[in-house]
């Protein structure tokens, strides 16, 4: 399922209040409730606290902010999921997993950083313009745009699934370079179960697919926290300095040349650095489509795919190393 920035109904009149004289110039509304979209999702829905002169922004609301009331950093309250964006950027700071209770869940009740940091080198330029804000059904859609970029992130405030996603655009068609840091005690890993049937074809609805190799995010405290970045028109850049040499089935070595916390990804304009988890994270489908307008995030799609897994706790030669140059 997609995330849908549906169009509001009717007036948040306690926000207009706190906008005083602004109400003129900002459209806001919220729209009627649906229901929660799978059981990792129920009850979540986005706050938006910091972003609009101490006022908080509720669940199921559309606003425009203009730029002169943008502070530096705002805040992302869901239920399941927590973060903080920088405002300039559209950097992302302290992406973070409540461990609010769900059938879903992958901490174990633990609330768990998962990223430190996602942050955009906007190679000089910032975002200047108003911001764009919609939160529905647990779905949040934010853009802003600065001289000659912009950004957008797609994030759905569930327990796990396809559940975030970051989307640079720039007039002269340049990448994004985007530097991944992962929270404390979360480390990237080449998982050994894809090694182990690396090359096997496999079924994926009506065809098949060869099993790839799989670089996964986990940690040593909770066994179902399996996570991983997901490409759409991006590149990851390899780092000599983190050169690990993987076994696969077959006796040959696999040089993978990746950090255990950092990872670094050239983003084309109007591609994605997306975010999944749970099943979602070890599922044997094909890469994302080529897309570069509109490109949305997806939620879990159950039953398409072979699901590999990934063993817990994940062996010390599995692990990437170092953590960062």
């Amino acid at each position: 399922m997609m995330i849908k920035a549906t169009p509001p109904k009717t007036t948040n009149r306690k926000l207009l209040s706190a906008l005083g004289g602004m109400a003129a110039i900002i459209a806001l509304t919220a729209p009627a409730a649906h229901a929660a979209k799978s059981d990792g999702c129920t009850g979540g829905g986005f706050v938006i606290s910091g972003l609009l002169n101490g006022a908080s922004i509720p669940s199921g609301s559309a606003v425009t902010i203009p730029a002169n009331n943008v502070g530096p950093s705002f805040q992302i309250l869901g239920k399941y999921i927590e973060f903080t964006v920088v405002s300039a950027t559209f950097g992302v700071e302290n992406y973070t997993f409540t461990g609010a209770a769900s059938p879903e869940d992958i901490t174990g009740g633990k609330r768990t950083v998962a990223f430190q940091s996602k942050t955009p080198d906007l190679k000089g330029a910032a975002l200047t313009g108003a911001i764009s804000v919609t939160t529905a059904d647990g779905d949040l859609v934010i853009s802003r745009v600065g001289t000659g970029v912009s950004m957008k992130i797609q994030a759905k405030d569930c327990a796990q699934g396809g559940i975030f996603q970051m989307e640079p655009e720039r007039t002269d068609k340049t990448v994004t370079r985007v530097v991944h840091t992962l929270g404390p005690g979360v480390f990237y890993y080449d998982n050994p179960n894809f090694r182990a049937r690396e090359g096997d074809i496999v079924p994926f609805k009506d065809t098949t697919l060869p099993v790839p190799s799989r670089i996964n995010i986990g940690n040593d405290v909770s066994p179902k926290f399996i996570t991983r970045d997901s490409l759409q028109v991006a590149t990851r850049i390899n780092e000599p300095a983190c050169t690990n040499n993987i076994a696969k089935r077959d006796g040959t070595i696999a040089v993978v040349q990746h950090c255990g916390q950092r990872a670094i990804y050239d983003v084309s304009s109007g591609g994605r650095l997306g975010y999944v988890t749970g099943e979602d994270a070890t599922e044997v489908a094909p890469s994302p489509t080529v897309c570069t307008n509109k490109c949305q995030a997806q939620n879990r799609v159950r039953g398409r795919s072979v699901v590999l897994g990934a063993p817990f706790p994940v062996p010390a030669a599995s692990r990437l190393k170092p953590a960062a140059p």
